[in-house]
């Protein structure tokens, strides 16, 4: 009887023993993803004190300074975020360095450049923080990536580790961007691509753009649906399985688009963040969506 009793103590101990371990990974792992990084990966901030750029298409009427995106991040949970030049400011990043600089390491910049830019300026960017350019493309000409000076600049960028991330339309980003990859950089796509709000995930260049995912060296922004037609929130439910089976969850970058430019009347940093949480409805892989650029953006 006395045997029996241990054997009995014994199969329990060992069923109590599975379930600890079972339990403490499951804790583990909890405490694993907590501490992983949240990274806002697309936001603008400036003030109306700045010098705003000739041929503008658009100049805002309101400041969206560091403090108020410092302050949007931590109402909303975010660690780190990524401050991208605004086109209205043009090639003059010294409000983006100043605020790189201010953040203390929290932040990273995209910035806006000459093609005709120097190493030496490049070098400096980089020690304030720049990790990429910017190409902001829409209703724009591609840029000719044959001609010299664009040629230099790939090298530089090449050598510096950095990023070109590109707003574009679908069918343009399906021209541009192998054509960027054969000289050797990392690829950004902003705002899922923007295909054809009429033809949506039908449009050529979409399907083109899946394909780069191939390649390893792309990453795409799911980010600002609005930018994609009045039906934005609908097309990103519909383009997001497709982008992450072509792409996988650690080359997708989710982005706030704050001050969120000429939509501000009908969006909010909370309610994009939101919207991630209906979108991508498995908190393993959201958490693992907004780590995942941990390492692109240097942080």
């Amino acid at each position: 009887m006395m045997s029996r009793e241990r054997g009995l103590t014994r199969r329990q101990f060992g069923t109590g023993l599975v379930s600890l371990v079972a339990a403490t990974a499951v804790a583990s792992r909890a405490k694993s993803e907590a501490s992983l990084p949240t990274i806002d990966t697309h936001a603008h901030v400036f003030h109306r004190g700045l010098k705003l750029a000739p041929g503008r298409r658009y100049a805002p009427d309101y400041d969206a300074p560091l403090a108020l995106y410092l302050e949007q991040l931590d109402r909303n949970g975010m660690s780190n975020g990524v401050l991208v030049q605004p086109s209205f400011l043009g090639t003059d990043n010294s409000y983006l360095v100043e605020s790189l600089r201010t953040a203390g390491g929290r932040l990273r910049g995209i910035a806006v450049i000459d093609p005709s830019v120097t190493a030496d300026e490049l070098r400096a960017l980089d020690r304030a923080g720049v990790v990429g350019i910017r190409l902001n493309l829409v209703g724009q000409p591609l840029p000719d990536l044959l001609a010299s000076e664009w040629k230099a600049l790939l090298a530089n960028l090449k050598a510096l580790g950095w990023q070109v991330e590109i707003q574009s339309n679908a069918a343009d980003l399906a021209v541009l961007a192998p054509r960027l990859l054969d000289h050797g950089v990392t690829v950004v796509l902003d705002h899922y691509a923007l295909p054809d709000p009429k033809l949506g995930v039908a449009d050529p260049g979409f399907q083109s753009v899946l394909k780069l995912g191939a390649t390893k060296n792309v990453w795409v922004k799911i980010s600002a649906p609005y930018r994609n037609g009045s039906a934005g929130e609908s097309f990103a439910k519909e383009t997001y399985p497709l982008l992450r089976s072509a792409y996988g969850l650690d080359r997708l970058l989710w982005g706030s688009d704050w001050p969120h430019t000429q939509f501000e009347a009908s969006q909010g940093y909370e309610r994009n963040r939101q919207f991630l949480d209906t979108l991508i409805t498995d908190p393993a892989a959201r958490a693992q969506v907004l780590a995942s650029p941990r390492s692109l953006f240097r942080f």
